[in-house]
């Protein structure tokens, strides 16, 4: 018979994990057209703001899927990642959100867009949809 050996068991993502960058890593990292870029405390908000609106259901992630929304009239806000390369791939965001009067804003990183979401996988451009008001008549 042969014995083997137990070796400790050892966590293997603990070594593939990356340190936290801080926001002004993350903010030297960004595209030139990146403005406005969102500060420190924004981004927070816009983090928590996506969380919320993700749980309901009123959220448009990817590019294709926001362009198309804008275009269809869609009314709402949109964030941008500011560290995508290449730049063509979201260049045309602030001149479709302009056109169609929607505020836009980038925030430093697309992972931390993604994980805001609740998805692993980063995300580059996001629109929270402005939810129609149900007059309190018709909750009775």
């Amino acid at each position: 018979m042969v014995s083997i050996s137990e070796e400790p068991a050892t966590n293997k993502n603990s070594s593939l994990e990356k340190p936290e960058m801080s926001y002004e890593a993350k903010c030297s990292l960004t595209i030139p057209i990146a403005k406005p870029l969102a500060t420190k405390k924004l981004s927070k908000k816009l983090y928590k703001c996506c969380k919320i609106a993700t749980k309901a259901k009123s959220i448009r992630r990817g590019t294709k899927a926001v362009g198309k929304s804008i275009r269809k009239g869609e009314k709402g806000f949109v964030i941008i990642a500011g560290d995508i390369s290449p730049i063509d791939v979201i260049s045309h965001f602030p001149i479709l959100c302009e056109e169609q009067k929607l505020p836009y804003v980038y925030v430093p990183a697309r992972s931390d867009l993604g994980a805001a979401i609740g998805s692993n996988t980063p995300c580059s451009v996001l629109l929270i949809l402005k939810k129609k008001k149900v007059p309190t008549a018709t909750l009775r």
